[in-house]
């Protein structure tokens, strides 16, 4: 009698619908983190292109007083450092700043996908090697939302890393071409897919985040 009592301790229905709901908790995260990272994106775009602007500036003004070879050019040489170091700086901080927040929301990313294979796993245990397990929704069966979260997480992961090389070497570069290239990677993010956004879009429609 006791043994049946901890047997329907667990029944399926509440399991299923507690998965259900991390599920489409989870789905609204990925929406509501991605328009963060974009929002974001386009905010370090403006100060990666100051900062370039800054670089390509003084590099010019140099260029043109060194072949006229102005009397002033040594003074002003000596001096314009000091101006555009510290315009240079509080740009590179202001782009590091926008690196740490992506850096963050790439980490909740992260966790999304952890506690969506945790869905899974619970439903491995539950149902064992029972094949036929019926979707939380319409059509997809769990794993798929985290084998969409693991390919959304590992995008954005990979343009972290990119965006971490950008900031590290913008300022730096006096290759003008170089310099337009990190500004193009920076805002056509290369590895975040083009169906990034059809993987959004499945998991949202699936969920009843968007209407079929």
């Amino acid at each position: 009698m006791e043994a049946k009592t901890l047997g329907s301790a667990t029944p399926r229905k509440p399991v299923l619908s507690v998965s259900a709901r991390k599920i489409k908790d989870n789905a609204a995260d990925w929406h509501n983190l991605i328009l963060k990272w974009e929002t974001l994106n386009d905010a370090g775009f403006a100060t990666a292109n100051n900062i370039a602007n800054t670089k390509i500036s003084l590099l010019s003004k140099d260029k043109i007083e060194l072949e006229s070879s102005s009397p002033a050019f040594h003074e002003n040489a000596e001096q314009r450092p000091s101006e555009y170091s510290k315009e240079l700086e509080a740009l590179c901080e202001e782009l590091q700043a926008t690196l740490d927040g992506l850096t963050k929301i790439q980490v909740k990313m992260e966790k999304l996908s952890s506690t969506t294979k945790g869905v899974c796993e619970l439903e491995n245990y539950h149902y064992g090697q029972d094949s036929k397990r019926p979707p939380l929704f319409h059509t997809w069966p769990t794993v798929h939302f985290y084998e969409a979260s693991r390919q959304l997480s590992d995008m954005y992961g990979a343009e972290l890393l990119l965006k971490r090389t950008i900031v590290e070497e913008l300022a730096h570069t006096t290759d003008h071409d170089l310099t337009l290239t990190y500004l193009s990677l920076w805002l056509h993010q290369p590895y975040v897919q083009s169906d990034s956004k059809l993987l959004l879009e499945s998991m949202l429609l699936e969920t009843g985040h968007r209407a079929l």
